[in-house]
């Protein structure tokens, strides 16, 4: 859909055991003899049982905080499972966990230095930034003055606790050379921003579905990781998977797979877990269709199957809608978006205002609310008087936003 037509169409102006530290057993080829090492420290002391892994295999450091990893023949980057009770290494705001691999370079070093919080990190937050979508330098400039100080000042309103963002997919609307801008509007918010890739964040120039990331990668790093705060674990993954002729599909590869069932044996049955992807994984929820096409994950029962141990949250956007489901031990949380109506108009697909998530932590209890752009974050309904919404104009119509744990969603 053209954005600037979007308002006028409207009618409306996401048991596996605790391994031993020492390398999880690989699979797959890893036939390159090359190595990686290093330590993983905090003013000077080595951090022993943090993760580190090339995408593919994963290894944990030993009590002196030590590791080494053999690099797959596929492996750009090196990254640490960042542990609880440290702060998030950025550069301005954007998380900086993760170094580039250098082809053919054998016996690299890369350390890992952190700093430890000045508070526990089992009380937190995070904040969930779905659909930022700037096509031009008067979106970014919206971006910068909007809702990137609406961000910065709903931080300090939840205080002194650990905070960080998830920009979730979609950054740009195929525009790359406003990745800085996206940047620049991360620095303002004041907290450390995740980065997920999204279908406007691939390059659809691209030959393959492994080529189609790479200007997202030298940006933003790997596309697919996890780390922990406090209690919770998070993962990050790319379920946006390039089929050429600027065509994608809701797909998980194997690479990611294979690399997602070693990262889970790092976490106990029973955890919670918060997994950001961009594109929704239930194609049958409402709002799960997109300009007809379905929106979901096709092999979505395999990382269901994978996470079936855990309680866990996924967080997606792409739909541009707020829509949440729950079944058994899993909810997704559906994101409205950051950029309403494409930066035409302040609303989302469902009339939401333009806004953010936001997600407040207690050990393993998760609280959330949608913050509207603009508004009090009391602000959680919306009232259509009548004649103002096309497709029922004689009746009064309430939208009410996504809020708490205790709500029942349809």
């Amino acid at each position: 859909m053209e954005r600037r037509h979007f308002l006028r169409s409207l009618g409306l102006l996401s048991a596996f055991p605790v391994v031993p530290a020492a390398t999880i057993a690989n699979t797959g080829s890893s036939t390159s003899a090359n190595t990686v090492m290093g330590k993983v420290s905090a003013q000077g002391k080595g951090i022993g049982n943090v993760v580190i892994s090339d995408g593919f295999n994963v290894t944990k450091t030993d009590a002196t905080g030590k590791y080494s990893l053999i690099v797959h023949d596929q492996a750009q980057f090196v990254f640490i499972s960042l542990p609880s009770g440290y702060a998030i290494p950025n550069e301005k705001g954007v998380a900086r966990f993760y170094e580039q691999l250098k082809r053919g370079a054998a016996g690299q070093v890369v350390d890992f230095p952190l700093t430890k919080l000045s508070v526990n990190d089992e009380k937190h937050a995070f904040i969930v930034w779905g659909d930022t979508q700037i096509l031009d330098k008067d979106d970014a400039s919206k971006l910068k003055t909007t809702a990137a100080p609406d961000t910065r000042d709903l931080v300090k309103e939840l205080g002194n606790v650990p905070i960080h963002g998830i920009g979730c997919g979609d950054l740009v609307f195929d525009h790359f050379e406003l990745f800085p801008d996206y940047k620049e509007a991360v620095a303002i918010t004041g907290i450390p921003f995740f980065q997920v890739i999204g279908n406007h964040d691939i390059n659809y120039e691209a030959r393959s579905d492994e080529q189609s990331a790479d200007t997202f990668h030298q940006h933003f790093g790997p596309a697919y990781y996890s780390f922990n705060r406090g209690k919770i674990h998070y993962v990050v993954l790319d379920n946006v998977f390039y089929i050429g002729a600027h065509r994608y599909i809701g797909y998980l590869h194997e690479n990611q797979l294979a690399w997602l069932v070693k990262d889970l044996q790092t976490v106990p049955a029973g955890s919670t877990i918060v997994v950001s992807l961009h594109i929704p994984l239930d194609d049958a929820m409402k709002g799960g269709r997109k300009n007809g096409k379905e929106a979901g994950t096709s092999n979505r029962d395999i990382l269901f199957s994978l996470l079936k141990p855990y309680k866990v949250h996924f967080m997606t956007g792409h739909t541009h809608y707020n829509v949440n489901w729950v079944e058994g031990n899993m909810m997704e949380h559906n994101h409205g978006t950051v950029c309403g109506a494409w930066w035409s108009g302040p609303i989302c697909g469902d009339g939401t205002p333009c806004g953010y998530g936001v997600y407040e932590v207690n050990g393993e209890e998760i609280k959330w609310y949608y913050k509207s752009t603009g508004f009090p974050k009391s602000k959680q309904h919306i009232i259509f008087k009548k004649g103002e919404v096309s497709a029922r104009p004689d009746a009064v119509v309430a939208n009410f936003l996504p809020y708490n744990s205790t709500d029942k969603f349809c």
